[in-house]
């Protein structure tokens, strides 16, 4: 005999089904994404899921326009897909059969911490997270803090250590490339 949930008790687990646990709150696939891109608020796969979601109905709108719209079609299809790939979410400019198989991973590889790996800044996404969160990278001129940033083409090339960073001056050491005035200083 169970007893029956008393009201506080049936909102604090009002997702939660303790015999069908598959079918309640979470994904097991958005469980493994968060973990996999070391994502910190749920919030932000959600929106990516949303983004993508979007941007797929959008291609088949354009995909599904009739014979008579071509030149519409044609010049809608080149602006979504310049505008994906100057955000670094497709790789070809080609078709929209990309953009139709878009999915929130391609938005979570975009992260500023997934790109401090991919330009070897970072050994892992762990650690990648740290430094952005601690204030070592820079984007451009702007000291960046939120991990969550989303970082296009044309400002990958800009993502640097912060000058007064100590990582900056291992790296230096390292390659013994460090300045006679930075160590006066």
């Amino acid at each position: 005999m169970v007893r029956k949930l008393k009201y506080h008790e049936q909102k604090l687990l009002r997702r939660l089904d303790l015999v069908n646990w598959e079918a309640s709150g979470g994904n097991l696939a958005e469980v493994r994404a968060l973990r996999r891109y070391r994502l910190g608020r749920r919030q932000d796969y959600v929106l990516y899921k949303a983004l993508a979601r979007s941007v797929r109905a959008l291609a088949r709108r354009l995909r599904d326009l009739g014979p008579a719209s071509a030149a519409f079609r044609a010049r809608c299809a080149a602006a979504l897909l310049e505008k994906l790939h100057g955000l670094g979410l497709v790789n070809s400019r080609q078709s929209l059969a990309v953009c139709e198989s878009l999915s929130a991973a391609a938005f979570c590889r975009r992260r500023l911490p997934c790109l401090l790996v991919k330009l070897r800044m970072a050994q892992n996404l762990r650690h990648a997270v740290t430094f952005v969160e601690q204030g070592h990278v820079r984007v451009g001129p702007e000291v960046v803090t939120d991990p969550a940033l989303l970082v296009p083409r044309a400002v990958e090339d800009f993502i640097t250590w912060v000058d007064a960073s100590r990582l900056r001056q291992k790296v230096l050491d390292y390659n013994q490339e460090r300045d006679d005035f930075d160590l006066a200083a």
